[in-house]
């Protein structure tokens, strides 16, 4: 996985005024947490931190003051809901060699058998636990010829080496929608409303 090397530092300011006083400068508040240390409140560079979180699970090094350095993750990042600008970002700090349960995307490749049948996502992402610096940014997942009512299991997904899942075995991760299911699905909203039209 990439790791990236962010300046940060630490922040003494708080509350609504003050984050708004780091935004203005194109910056972004953030806590950093773990291991039982007091969470340290930190200010990051805007635009450092969003090209790094375009990275799922990435892992930033952080130069805190330019006198220390610790390894953490994203674990919460709050983004403006119109704007999407970043707001806040919570880290956990993360030893090397430590294993953290994380989440990771799940991508599918191939087709499914013909017959317009729907590829249902029922987990888009994998609970897994990986060492801290070898957290795999996404898991591919073949659905080649997959009919309706299959399904893969979180067992079936092979995953890289050191990486193992943090969620039951059977747990049902995609499955394949018969496509006249929707249909029949459709036709029997459409005839419970014909009585009230009338």
């Amino acid at each position: 996985m990439s790791e990236v090397k962010i300046a940060a530092e630490t922040r003494t300011e708080f509350g609504k005024g003050a984050a708004r006083r780091v935004r203005r400068e194109n910056k972004v508040p953030g806590v950093l947490y773990g291991h039982g240390s007091d969470p340290l409140h930190l200010t990051l560079p805007g635009h450092e931190l969003l090209l790094a979180l375009r990275t799922p699970n990435v892992l930033i090094s952080l130069d805190i003051d330019g006198k220390t350095n610790e390894l953490a993750i994203p674990k919460s990042v709050q983004r403006d809901p119109i704007k999407g600008f970043l707001e806040h970002v919570d880290l956990l700090l993360v030893k090397r060699g430590e294993k953290v349960n994380v989440e990771i995307p799940v991508h599918t490749e191939g087709e499914l058998a013909p017959g317009g049948n729907l590829l249902e996502h029922v987990l888009n992402a994998l609970p897994v636990e990986a060492e801290a610096t070898q957290i795999p940014e996404s898991v591919t997942v073949s659905v080649e010829g997959l009919a309706a009512g299959a399904s893969v299991h979180a067992k079936d997904i092979v995953l890289p080496a050191g990486v193992t899942l943090a969620v039951e075995e059977d747990a049902v991760v995609l499955q394949v929608l018969a496509a006249q299911a929707e249909e029949a699905v459709e036709g029997e909203e459409t005839e419970g409303e014909e009585p009230a039209q009338a």
